[in-house]
Parts: structure tokens; sequence; C-alpha cells
């Protein structure tokens, strides 16, 4: 599944591998929320609550989409966050693994905290 994520900025597409969180996340949509930010990290709340499955990882490379099951929140690492050990992109806590940004996913730095957010199946 393709998903398109928009904020007054910009937007981006993501692929989606088939999860179950993925299929929870796909009822959800079309959904809007806020963004919030923490280093290099956007994340922002879903009105889903999906169990953590197996294979949810903390490290994960730029540019993958995880949902954090600890927050209901999708989370976009783009880069280091504030407990990552050098470059690396460390989340929270254990997230599942959802897909990845197609393209660069440096553009997500263009979301600042508080912004808008919608996504929505493309």
């Amino acid at each position: 599944m393709q998903i398109r994520i928009s904020w007054p900025a910009g937007h981006l597409t993501a692929t989606l591998a088939d999860t179950p969180t993925t299929a929870a996340l796909e009822g959800a949509l079309p959904l809007a929320s806020t963004a919030r930010t923490w280093g290099e990290e956007v994340y922002f709340t879903t009105p889903v609550s999906p169990a953590r499955e197996d294979g949810a990882q903390q490290v994960v490379e730029p540019g993958t989409v995880a949902f954090w099951t600890d927050g209901d929140a999708l989370a976009l690492p783009y880069g280091p966050t504030p407990i990552s050990r050098g470059d690396e992109c460390r989340l929270a806590s254990p997230c599942n693994v959802l897909g990845t940004v197609d393209g660069d996913p440096r553009r997500l730095a263009t979301v600042r905290d508080g912004d808008p957010i919608r996504v929505e199946r493309v």
C-alpha cells in the first residue's frame, strides 16, 4: 500500500508492507493529526491502537515508517533522536516497522512541531 503524508511545507509518499498494523492504519485513512518533532524524527498520533508485533525495532534506518505502539503514533525518523548513539535513528521504544519513505527522507526536516498532518491512501 502507498500513502501520502502532507504538511504545510511539503509532502511525501511511503510504501507500506502488508502487516496487521498497516491494515489497522488503512482502515483509519484518511486521517488528520498534529506533527510533533523529537530530534530528527516526526511523529503524530493516530486513531488506531495495534499491538506491538514480532520484529518490532528500536534502531531503524532513516526513512523507515514505524508505528510507536506506546503512543499510538506513526514515527518517521530521518536522522538522530535525542537518545541516538552517533548517527543512528533510535526510536523511543521498539516500534512496528511498516515500510519506507519514497525518495529522500530529509524532506521531513521541513515539518515543524505543531504543523497539521494529513495521511491518505495514494
